[in-house]
């Protein structure tokens, strides 16, 4: 008999090299990204229905969120300027490229739009800039989707047809979950965004996860395995609490909280799985 062939590579060595991108850096970036630009939508809306309290906590989160992403980026690049480079030529092939116009343009419209909020100035002004942000909002929070799936990282790249789903799903969950989590008693816009981004989230997240084939593997073990559980687990436990808790205060920021949760939970694991994909070179040669 003929015994089973065991897979190895040139001693032991990955085939493609790994991101370089760094932890907590990136896949923070990655979810707060998200956050802010369905934040600002979610914002918008707010503010066309006169809901002032959730209008200015949305906001208010999508300016922190979109700064605190900024940073987190930029630390990785390591030089500011290094974005500023990215800005030199505008290329649609490129995720990257087309990414740091979009997050060009949504900072300053964020940044005007909760200013306006929160002072209550300049109103004609911050409904300009609310309608820009909430325009720009959904690309801000699904480009990075395109981004990690048009690299040849196995995780990322086999979940290409799913993962923007994933990603907005996610973001939609986790501006629904600040909503909630701070105005609870004008949170039921809030709530509906958080529940449809988690059916479209865990929805999408079966689909990859079947489609994935060998590649799934790293979606269910090991580090990523245990994120992306957590996250499964938060989402359903955050509906649950959103849907029968009724208008207890505390439920919604409970909820709230966990719809957080379990946005970044989400992006750590797809992070982690994209880096032990490369890492283990079957993932690139088995299929």
């Amino acid at each position: 008999m003929v015994p089973d062939a065991r897979f190895s590579s040139y001693y032991g060595r990955p085939i493609i090299n790994a991101p370089v991108w760094g932890s907590p850096e990136i896949p923070g970036y990655l979810f707060l990204g998200g956050l802010a630009g369905a934040s600002s939508l979610l914002g918008a809306g707010a503010q066309l229905t006169g809901r002032s309290t959730l209008e200015r906590v949305v906001k208010a989160g999508a300016v922190a969120a979109g700064g605190l992403s900024m940073i987190a980026l930029v630390r990785d690049l390591g030089r500011p300027e290094r974005f500023v480079n990215m800005l030199r030529t505008f290329k649609v092939t490129s995720p990257m490229n087309v990414g740091s116009w979009l997050l060009s343009g949504y900072l300053p419209a964020a940044a005007v739009a909760g200013g306006c909020a929160l002072t209550g100035r300049l109103p004609r002004i911050g409904a300009v800039a609310s309608a820009g942000a909430a325009l720009i909002g959904p690309g801000v929070a699904a480009y990075t989707a395109a981004l990690l799936s048009d690299t040849a990282v196995p995780a990322w790249h086999e979940a290409y047809r799913e993962l923007p789903f994933v990603f907005v799903g996610s973001a939609a969950m986790a501006a629904g979950g600040l909503g909630m989590l701070g105005a609870p008693g004008e949170a039921n816009p809030a709530r509906n965004l958080a529940l449809a981004g988690v059916c479209t989230e865990l929805t999408a997240s079966q689909i990859m996860e079947q489609r994935g084939g060998l590649v799934a593997e790293t979606y269910r073990t090991g580090k990523s395995g245990a994120y992306l559980r957590s996250s499964k687990a938060l989402a359903v436990l955050a509906a649950a609490g959103a849907v029968f808790g009724g208008r207890s205060p505390l439920v919604r920021r409970l909820s709230g909280a966990a719809f957080l949760a379990a946005s970044a939970s989400t992006r750590f694991g797809i992070f982690h799985s994209g880096v032990a994909s490369a890492k283990d070179p079957k993932f690139t040669v088995v299929p």
